[in-house]
């Protein structure tokens, strides 16, 4: 795995940023980047590739077909499966509202998780407003989606069943092989959001029953702005565009085709197949060893399942300090409080809350997550950085002081059963 440019972040002559916010986005391959330039200026291949009256726009329209077999390929699929959008949170848009207007005869009703994105959870807002029916699946306390409760809540009249595949805060893994199955008895179309997990985990459509797949370029290593949904053809399933326009992308997703951001994904996808074993195996080796490094800190707590859960995604809750001033303290490690698309408002976590993890814990809840360029040497020295803020902000934390002035009567008064009741100090 490889380590930091020399021209990476820096604060003065301190230790270079060490970045562990990989679910959040990811650095770009630098073959990713090579191919990104070949396809930009004047010597390069810059046709627009609907003009395929001359060699310029055939050019351009070669290289984005050979990306979208790239794409095909890593998850099993034909290339005429693969559409191409602006990114992932167009897809699920287009998949959720897509099927569901174009199904609209056939039923009211929707079955998602009360964790997913925000993509999906205000997709799924949009369409209550016009009157459909939402059912929101709860996951267990450890944060998992049970695929008996997805079979309940399917009805008659249900349209789409909508689920992540790996949730972008605490890892876990939803069994989408199980509960595509079910749907698939049912008659029930089956969209699954594979952002996090496409560059992490093997995916084969010819062995998962699903028929729609929401894939993002800057969580495989390549370039933001670029996505793609896989729409299963034999599914015979009518999906409405969301845009109007030149037609393009077989009508679904109109607009010019940005050749330079399709090629980039697709010379994405192809490392991402190549190198999925080994990323997986150094990935979950650092997983282990920085969770390893944490374990001697004290009132720490793992959310979300631990054996269902992808390596390298994991969230702690650090008792008494707080995530803001947490990630304040350490400039010079990059993570994250949960999801970047919601992690600028000060709110707790929805998927933690999901959980059951109370508002104070959710407040005291980071996500960690590292990716392939993560060394040992970055782990060492997050984990040391980490230690350090905890301990200093728990000791400015007044309610840390109380429970440790607690545990130290509790120690002092065993012998005469003192009962010693912690709101009483704080």
């Amino acid at each position: 795995m490889n380590g930091h440019h020399e021209s990476g972040l820096r604060y003065g002559d301190q230790h270079p940023t060490v970045y562990l916010d990989y679910a959040a986005t990811t650095p770009a391959d630098q073959s990713v980047v090579e191919i990104i330039n070949q396809h930009l200026g004047s010597e390069g291949v810059f046709g627009n590739p609907s003009s395929r009256s001359h060699q310029f726009g055939r050019m351009a329209d070669e290289a984005i077909e050979k990306a979208r077999y790239h794409l095909a390929e890593l998850i099993g699929a034909d290339s005429t499966e693969i559409v191409w959008t602006s990114g992932a949170t167009e897809s699920i848009n287009l998949a959720i509202k897509g099927v569901v207007w174009g199904r609209a005869r056939q039923g009211n009703h929707i079955v998602t998780s009360s964790v997913e994105h925000k993509a999906v959870l205000d997709s799924c807002a949009y369409l209550a407003s016009k009157g459909f029916e939402i059912t929101y699946v709860a996951p267990d306390q450890e944060g998992l989606i049970s695929p008996g409760k997805i079979g309940e809540a399917l009805r008659d009249d249900t349209l789409l069943v909508s689920l992540m595949h790996v949730n972008n805060e605490v890892g876990t893994i939803t069994n989408i092989n199980t509960i595509g199955q079910i749907t698939r008895d049912k008659g029930i179309p089956f969209h699954v959001d594979a952002a996090q997990s496409s560059a992490r985990l093997p995916i084969d459509v010819g062995e998962i029953p699903v028929d729609f797949i929401s894939l993002s370029g800057h969580k495989m290593y390549g370039p933001k702005g670029v996505g793609a949904l896989y729409i299963r053809k034999r599914s015979g399933i009518r999906i409405n565009p969301q845009m109007h326009g030149g037609g393009q992308e077989y009508g679904i997703r109109p607009g010019t085709l940005p050749t330079h951001q399709l090629v980039g994904m697709g010379e994405a996808a192809r490392l991402a197949k190549q190198r999925l074993h080994q990323d997986s195996k150094a990935i979950a080796d650092l997983d282990k060893y920085l969770l390893a490094s944490l374990a001697d800190i004290e009132s720490t707590r793992l959310n979300g399942n631990q054996t269902h859960r992808v390596p390298g995604i994991f969230n702690i809750s650090f008792a008494h300090v707080e995530n803001e001033s947490l990630m304040m303290s350490l400039k010079d490690v990059a993570i994250s409080p949960g999801s970047a698309c919601t992690s600028s408002r000060i709110e707790p976590s929805h998927v933690l809350l999901g959980l059951g993890v109370s508002e104070d814990t959710a407040n005291c809840s980071v996500r960690f997550s590292i990716g392939r360029q993560t060394t040992r040497d970055e782990i060492d020295f997050a984990a040391m950085r980490l230690k350090e803020s905890v301990e200093l902000l728990r000791k400015l934390s007044p309610h840390w002081r109380a429970q440790s002035y607690d545990k130290q009567l509790q120690s002092d008064n065993k012998a005469t059963n003192i009962a010693v009741i912690q709101e009483n100090i704080i």
